[in-house]
Formats: structure tokens, C-alpha cells, sequence
């Protein structure tokens, strides 16, 4: 029984280190047959602008919802839009860093 328990042990390690090979060579592969073209430019423009966007727009359309139910001297709309720029900002910041790391 013992025996068996060895080499199922030693079977599943060999499976794991297959597999980590194998996940290792197509990222590897992938590295070497990228080539950044203009369409990369485009879908990364499109990213980094939609991951601004959606913040900002979110964080208006919560700043309008809060002046109408309590409205103020200051104004929650003009708080929420900065609040959303800058979060949707530091969204694309890490965006940009990770395909950066990537190459």
C-alpha cells in the first residue's frame, strides 16, 4: 500500500509539472510572436478611455441623484465627477502598467 501511495504521488507531481511547462512554453510563445500593432494601439486607446469614462459618468449621475435628494450649498454632482475622474484615472494608470509590464 505504501508502495502505491509513492507512485501516485510521483505520478501527480510529474502531471503538475507537465502541465506547468506546458502553461510556461504558450506564454513564452505568445512573448515571442507578439508584435504590437496599430489595432493594439486602438483597443489600448479605447480601454483607457472607456475605464475613465464609466467612473466619471457614474459618479455624476450619483452626484444629480444626491443633490435632488438632498440639496445643499455644495454641490454632490461637481464632488462625485472628480471623485469618479480620479478613480477612473488611477483605473487606466493600472491598465497601462500592466501591458507595460508586459513587454
Amino acid at each position: 500500500m505504501d508502495k502505491e501511495t509513492e507512485e501516485h504521488k510521483r505520478s501527480q507531481r510529474d502531471k503538475f509539472g507537465e502541465q506547468v511547462g506546458h502553461r510556461a512554453r504558450r506564454k513564452q510563445q505568445a512573448r515571442d510572436q507578439s508584435k504590437r500593432t496599430v489595432w493594439f494601439g486602438f483597443g489600448m486607446f479605447g480601454l483607457v478611455g472607456w475605464s475613465v469614462a464609466i467612473p466619471t459618468v457614474m459618479g455624476i449621475a450619483i452626484g444629480v441623484w444626491l443633490d435632488r435628494k438632498w440639496p445643499g450649498e455644495a454641490s454632490w454632482t461637481l464632488t462625485f465627477l472628480i471623485i469618479g475622474i480620479a478613480l477612473g484615472c488611477l483605473n487606466a494608470w493600472y491598465w497601462i502598467k500592466q501591458e507595460s509590464g508586459h513587454e
